[in-house]
């Protein structure tokens, strides 16, 4: 008998097409599935990309080979206004957003699981380095076996009662043996590349927002007010930044502190400026019913986590006191909450984010900085 119906998400990667292999092997009912979220006017560089033409076609051809139905899911108007419009905002607002954290928890395991019920579906799997365990109180989202491709950083906004409908086939494999088993399924995309780059940005991002906003020149200026550089548009910079700005001065080092949309300047300072130790996230989704006090914070995907004080709790809100230093803590970018390898929850980097640089007056000055 079968252990449930099973819509497998498919981008066209080896991760996604071992997933459903799997799934299919271990007795499920599985339905093939991706979600088209490119526009008609096609852009030949987005093709190697996932979730792009090239990938369907890829994906298509997973599934026959695995004797699974295929369908192709038209969510672009979803996704222009679930990911795409958030992305150019965030930006025009001096933030720093990460795509790939909306398009799971406001696609992928909202708007999906609600579709693969309405298809008669008990669950949704995805290729996805998670694993989700079985709990005292229900499943759990822990990080993935391989630490190199843990992507529970992106899941954090997962509805919580979708938790009970996400699978993870291979969330507890390491991504070499990934690759074994798609060569032994025969699989077309045994050693398809890993995709680096968003999937609906053609190009850089800044010639993306240059399409979609108007950047205005503006002015570069330290932390006292003075300035020191010019810059051609705000939306282009990130904090912890260095280059891309015309500075006067050259043989100072300076990085991104702030920036002020309201006023059109990019604020620099030392690189001891852009460590903050305290931080408050909003838009947050917990995966608990009560936070405990102390806690692992990682505020980016490619930064490792560190231990953090849980300081205060809203239905909409955290904040926390990191117990180690973190360079630019970006507003926009996403602070994720565990417990050990649990996945506790997240929220939204806020942009008043309270900037705690833990060095003394004394040891700034003594480096030679100016800019205190």
């Amino acid at each position: 008998m079968s252990k449930g119906r099973v819509l497998a998400a498919m981008s066209g990667g080896v991760d996604s097409s071992v997933a459903a292999a799997l799934l299919r092997d271990d007795g499920y009912e599985v339905i093939g599935a991706m979600m088209r979220f490119w526009p008609d006017a096609k852009r030949v560089s987005t093709f190697d990309s996932c979730c792009s033409p090239d990938a369907a076609y890829e994906a298509r051809r997973v599934a026959d080979h695995l004797g699974l139905p295929f369908y192709l899911l038209d969510y672009r108007d979803v996704f222009e206004e679930n990911i795409i419009q958030p992305f150019v905002a965030e930006y025009a607002a001096g933030r720093t957003p990460n795509p790939c954290v909306l398009c799971n928890s406001k696609v992928k395991f909202d708007h999906l699981v609600k579709k693969a019920l309405m298809l008669g579906c008990d669950f949704v799997a995805t290729g996805h380095y998670v694993q989700r365990l079985e709990g005292a109180t229900g499943p759990e989202f822990h990080r993935g076996s391989d630490p190199r491709k843990d992507q529970t950083y992106f899941l954090w906004g997962t509805p919580r009662d979708a938790l009970e409908r996400v699978l993870f086939p291979v969330g507890h494999m390491e991504k070499p043996a990934v690759r074994e088993l798609a060569r032994g399924y025969g699989l077309i995309t045994a050693e398809k590349p890993e995709s680096q780059d968003i999937c609906f940005v053609p190009g850089t991002i800044q010639s993306y927002l240059g399409e979609r906003l108007t950047p205005k020149a503006g002015e570069v200026v330290d932390l006292r007010g003075k300035v020191v550089g010019e810059h051609e548009g705000a939306q282009f910079y990130t904090l912890g930044q260095k280059k891309g700005m015309k500075l006067f001065q050259t043989h100072l080092e300076r990085f991104v502190v702030r920036i002020d949309t309201a006023t059109n300047r990019v604020v620099v300072g030392s690189k001891e400026d852009c460590y903050t130790t305290t931080l408050t996230a909003v838009g947050a989704n917990l995966l608990v019913d009560e936070l405990p006090e102390l806690v692992n914070a990682q505020i980016r995907y490619r930064t490792a986590s560190v231990p953090a004080r849980v300081t205060a709790v809203t239905p909409e809100s955290f904040s926390v006191e990191l117990l180690e230093p973190q360079f630019a803590v970006t507003p926009g970018q996403s602070v994720v909450l565990y417990d050990g390898a649990r996945l506790l929850g997240g929220g939204f980097i806020r942009t008043d984010a309270v900037r705690s640089p833990p060095f003394e007056h004394a040891q700034v000055a003594k480096s030679g900085s100016s800019y205190r």
